[in-house]
């Protein structure tokens, strides 16, 4: 039994709710978002909260019943908050900055590098050593914050590379000299 899939979904103030056709829309006060679902499942809208229900009790429903729940949580808590993720930059010389919407980084290859972000994404420089990758879905926040860390990743022998601001880098004992 699905204990994610069973709690209901607090709405909050100004947002609303639609599931038709197989699709599942979700407006508020920063945008809107929607997602397609798959007949397994259900929804519940009442005012105050949603309750996603699934139609049987095969596998595939249950593990259908807890992802969608899980997805129109994401989508009402992005629309009324957003989402964001805070990448830390280190290294000498290495820095990034905003230029328009494009991101301009000196990582140590011999030519900058320009990142475009993707629609509904908006990147910000706090610092030139971090940014800040913020919008409405958890999934292209996360999947752009992926494409810039990715450009350098984090060393393991060195304190060189983009990383998350949360993230424990494991650092490597370097070579000893002992003969």
């Amino acid at each position: 039994m699905s204990r994610v899939g069973n709690k209901e979904i607090p709405l909050p103030k100004g947002v609303s709710v639609t599931a038709a056709n197989g699709i599942l829309t979700v407006k508020g006060a920063k945008g809107e978002l929607k997602q397609a679902y798959c007949e397994e499942v259900s929804f519940d809208i009442g005012q105050e909260s949603i309750k996603v229900l699934r139609k049987d009790e095969s596998k595939r429903a249950k593990s259908m019943h807890g992802l969608y729940r899980n997805l129109l949580a994401n989508m009402t808590k992005g629309v009324t908050e957003g989402f964001s993720k805070t990448l830390l930059i280190s290294g000498t010389g290495y820095r990034a900055e905003l230029k328009g919407t494009s991101l301009f980084l000196n990582l140590g290859y011999s030519m900058q590098i320009e990142y475009i972000p993707p629609a509904g994404i908006t990147v910000a420089c706090e610092s030139p050593t971090k940014v800040i990758v913020s919008g409405i879905d958890r999934q292209l926040v996360g999947q752009a914050a992926a494409d810039i860390r990715s450009i350098r990743k984090p060393g393991t022998y060195s304190d060189k590379g983009i990383r998350y601001s949360d993230e424990i880098v494991r650092r490597k004992v370097g070579k000893t000299g002992v003969k």
